[in-house]
């Protein structure tokens, strides 16, 4: 597949940039249509919704508040009156506005105005949903309203839809970040070009994705957030997985390789572990499923659609594009280095290789000290508090955020957030009596019934957010409602936050143990390994602690909000960890793929573990670092994008992916498996037999029987240092070009070493010593014996393959 769209690049090309350009087209003449739907079965919270919709059927749109306040005097003084009366009259008039409860109609009014007369509010209710209203029509009730201002006469408005209106305009935060992972990459290849490979897959992938998860939401109810996720995952892995293929490629060229095979071996490996992560990360989605919350339902199919997407076009658009490139995928100084100077020779030097032969030689040091760090990231975990933001953790600088604190300042906290407790029959005097004694309640108002049904009105005194709410909540439901002996249940978008977050609660357990069952059964089915996936889950939890613990300590505890400008402490957002916690899972266990992958290549080839973790991490860990730094710009460009749930998710992500690559896959990780040694690669025989194969890496060519099998021979000689001293001890292993070990021997005391050759060819030698680094090359053997002395260089690491 990787050789066709090379060769036929044009065509792939065209076809990618019509499918984006027809679904685009369709998206937009569509239109959105997202609902977020919190179906939340079997709670409390919805048998009041239940039957409020029953009584009460509305119609009506959602309703947003105007709120004003005097420095001196009373908002009733007819000044004050004079300039906010025409400003409430003329958006009664403007398009979307349905009707505006205002505080001047007669004694209703007297209720929206405070105590102490300085404080008034009036209620603006739209035709449709805050989502389906057009932004101009907000603009313009805005505009109108801060027209009212003057000294004196402070006005603000606070809602949904105004909440809309005044977040930063739709794809900055994208902008940011692409502006960012461009940034690293150019810091990485230092060519122009093939900086904007992973970017165009990017694009690709997230464009095709968002447009058509645009029109999947006219036919399953697709929440507002998901695009906002979909952007964020989909332009981490997009780039990322691009830049795995586009490293190998890169050198498969310095290495010699013609420009064609350079690619098609680039898909056939790195393309492949790309399949497989994609796969991982689909499926640690697809995990949130299990809780059966219809809000996650939309979310899994926005994000994994734009995974997918982002999938297939570095496996089809990426190879076409390389095709046009060729060499120019290198930088001008490597091509000229290149025709001057002839391939590169295939090893790994430099940080990469000093610090994964420091791993090896001092790995229970490295192991001891990442697991202290992660361990105090987690403490803040401890206090974790699920609920739900709203307008009161916006900046303080929003009108949104100061209409929320004037509404708190006049009427109380509570009143940002009313409980609404819905009763049918009984003696409904007796719960309003039993609801005002109760501590926590500020004001208690009983409506008007309807059908046989009640709905009192409660405002508590403490904020929407707080624990004496929640606590309020269960007092009211376990105690004042049976107390009065009626059938009655609490409702209120403040109760069904509460509720959500117990339900989300409640279910994380069963899909934490999904995801990681399911991730353990991926790498036991690619790895051959019982003890590979099992480290890979613990290191998974350890990441999940520590990243959720900087997302209380940032969030919960405002550690740094002003300093992000992310407004106000709060809960953590229910939908966040089941949110978080998939995408986490999926993104560590590409890491923990590509990393694992390379060392099991070696594995497989050489039977040596510690010159497996050594070379697998020499070979990886900068192309890990890079790709998580580019994960890390991106989420945290998601600080940009107005949206509280999206920027909660973006410094959580970023804090995972950053504590999982810089510590976990380059230190605890592979200090681990050398200490484990062979056992990292240990699978009982009876199960072994019985897994499907499920590779990662492609398969070797079998030899060709045909071929001419010659006479035996051999390749001897000496393994010494630089400076000519022997290296005793050193494991020397002959291999055949695909990697099948053909001979192994250890080195005497002098160096000398001699292994068997079965017939004339081109082989692999590979030379190990625990002191002195280790060496690959290829030798060509003819009729007689080959004399080949070794050099080792400490600190050199070069790669089998």
């Amino acid at each position: 597949m990787a050789r066709w769209c090379y060769r036929h690049r044009l065509v792939v090309l065209l076809v990618w940039v019509g499918a984006l350009l027809g679904v685009g087209f369709s998206a937009s003449a569509a239109g959105t249509n997202y609902a977020n739907v919190f179906s939340l079965p079997d709670t409390d919270s919805k048998s009041a919704y239940d039957l409020m919709e029953k009584a009460f059927p509305n119609t009506s749109g959602d309703t947003d508040t105007v709120v004003w306040k005097v420095d001196g005097g009373s908002v009733r003084d007819q000044a004050v009156q004079d300039r906010i009366r025409p400003a409430l009259d003329t958006i009664a008039k403007l398009p979307g506005v349905g009707a505006v409860t205002s505080p001047y109609a007669g004694p209703r009014g007297a209720g929206q105005i405070s105590k102490d007369g300085t404080i008034a509010y009036a209620q603006l209710t739209f035709t449709k949903r805050a989502n389906e209203i057009p932004k101009e029509q907000v603009q313009k009730v805005l505009d109108t309203v801060q027209a009212a201002e003057r000294d004196g006469l402070q006005v603000e408005l606070g809602g949904q839809a105004i909440q809309r209106v005044q977040q930063p305009p739709q794809g900055l935060s994208e902008t940011v970040g692409i502006v960012a992972a461009a940034v690293v990459l150019f810091l990485a290849f230092g060519s122009f070009f093939a900086m904007t490979l992973p970017i165009a897959i990017a694009v690709f992938g997230v464009g095709m994705g968002l447009f058509s998860t645009q029109l999947l939401s006219h036919t399953v109810d697709i929440p507002d957030i998901a695009p906002l996720l979909a952007s964020l995952i989909g332009l981490g892995v997009g780039i990322d997985y691009a830049l795995f293929i586009v490293t190998r490629h890169r050198r498969g060229i310095l290495r010699g390789m013609d420009p064609e095979e350079s690619a098609v071996t680039a898909l056939n490996t790195s393309g492949r572990a790309v399949l497989f992560a994609g796969g991982t990360v689909c499926i640690a989605l697809a995990g949130m499923l299990v809780t059966r919350l219809a809000f996650l339902q939309g979310v899994v199919i926005g994000t994994s659609l734009t995974v997918v997407l982002s999938v297939l076009a570095a496996t089809t658009l990426l190879p076409a594009l390389l095709g046009f490139l060729g060499p120019r995928v290198l930088s001008r100084r490597q091509r000229r280095r290149l025709a001057a100077e002839g391939p590169e020779p295939e090893k790994a030097s430099g940080l990469a290789a000093r610090w994964s032969a420091n791993v090896q030689k001092r790995p229970r040091r490295i192991a001891a000290i990442a697991v202290v760090v992660m361990a105090v990231l987690a403490i803040p975990v401890l206090s974790l508090r699920l609920g739900a933001t709203d307008q009161g953790n916006d900046d303080a600088s929003t009108t949104t955020r100061k209409a929320y604190d004037l509404l708190a300042e006049g009427f109380g906290p509570g009143f940002n957030g009313p409980l609404q407790v819905v009763g049918v029959g009984g003696d409904t005097a007796k719960l309003v009596q039993g609801l005002r004694s109760t501590p926590g309640v500020a004001q208690v108002a009983e409506l008007p019934p309807s059908q046989g049904v009640t709905v009192i009105q409660v405002v508590p005194t403490t904020s929407p957010q707080s624990k004496e709410t929640d606590d309020l909540i269960d007092t009211i439901r376990d105690r004042v409602i049976p107390k009065a002996g009626v059938q009655a249940h609490v409702g209120g978008v403040t109760a069904v936050s509460k509720d959500f977050a117990s339900v989300t609660g409640d279910r994380l357990p069963l899909f934490i143990g999904t995801i990681i069952t399911l991730g353990f059964l991926l790498l036991l089915i690619a790895f051959r390994s019982l003890v590979v996936p099992l480290t890979a889950a613990l290191m998974n939890l350890i990441a999940a602690a520590s990243s959720f613990g900087v997302l209380v300590a940032v969030f919960q505890w405002g550690w740094g909000l002003d300093l992000l400008g992310l407004g106000k402490e709060g809960p953590i957002n229910a939908f966040l960890p089941v949110i978080m916690l998939s995408l986490l899972f999926g993104l560590s266990m590409d890491y923990q793929v590509f990393l694992v992958s390379r060392m099991h290549e070696e594995w497989v080839h050489t039977r040596d573990n510690a010159r497996a973790v050594r070379v697998g991490l020499a070979e990886t860990s900068r192309v890990i670092n890079s790709a998580a730094l580019i994960m890390v710009c991106v989420f945290l460009a998601f600080v940009l994008s107005g949206d509280s749930g999206a920027a909660m998710a973006g410094v959580g992500l970023a804090a995972a992916v950053a504590l999982d690559a810089f510590i976990l896959r380059t230190a605890l990780v592979p200090a681990a498996m050398h200490l484990l040694g062979d056992s990292n690669w240990w699978l009982p025989a009876w199960l072994d037999k019985r897994l499907p194969h499920l590779a990662v890496e492609p398969a070797e060519e079998a030899p060709n029987p045909a071929e001419p099998i010659g006479p035996a021979t051999a390749i001897h000689g000496f393994v010494r240092t630089a400076d000519g001293d022997p290296v005793a001890e050193a494991s020397v292993a002959l291999m055949s070009k695909g990697g099948r070990r053909l001979d192994h021997v250890t080195s005497l005391a002098d160096g000398s070493y001699i292994v068997s050759v079965p017939a004339p060819g081109a082989y692999l030698l590979s030379v190990t010593s625990p002191t002195h680094g280790s060496k690959a090359r290829q030798v060509t053997v003819g009729e007689g014996p080959v004399v080949y002395d070794v050099e080792l260089a400490e600190g050199e690491v070069d790669a089998v393959s």
